[in-house]
């Protein structure tokens, strides 16, 4: 049965919301319903047979390399001439505040926006075909 890509979408974004871990989200792969869970508020019941193999984990930003990898291929696009900047701003805490406060100072925060969530549709889109979830048009 096909599955909502917004459904997908939503559930990583809840994933991305917190730590690797603290969020999960689970999909049948048969019915596409997700199921919530999560280590600091509200979570679906989860249903008795969840280690069956139709369902599987969405995945966590952290899982696609969606992190440090996606900034940096970013920066070698747009802001060549910035990247030991940036790598000095990621290796330290508050990488990622101080690396959009430089975006927004260049004008480029938008753009960095534009960029992720594209990255972000693609990695998904491709987690879905190696997974083989079958998405709505």
């Amino acid at each position: 049965m096909p599955v909502s890509f917004d459904d997908i979408e939503n559930a990583f974004v809840f994933l991305s919301m917190d730590k690797q871990f603290m969020n999960n989200a689970y999909l049948n792969k048969e019915t596409g319903e997700i199921y919530y869970t999560s280590e600091i508020g509200d979570s679906d019941e989860l249903p008795e047979d969840i280690d069956d193999s139709k369902y599987v984990s969405v995945p966590h930003p952290n899982d696609l390399d969606l992190g440090e990898e996606l900034v940096f291929e970013f920066i070698s696009q747009y802001l060549p001439e910035e990247s030991d900047r940036v790598g000095k701003i990621f290796s330290k805490s508050g990488a990622y505040a101080r690396f959009k406060d430089l975006l927004s100072k260049k004008g480029l925060l938008d753009k960095w926006y534009d960029f992720e969530n594209e990255q972000n549709k693609n990695a998904l889109k491709q987690w879905c075909l190696e997974n083989g979830i079958k998405i709505k048009d």
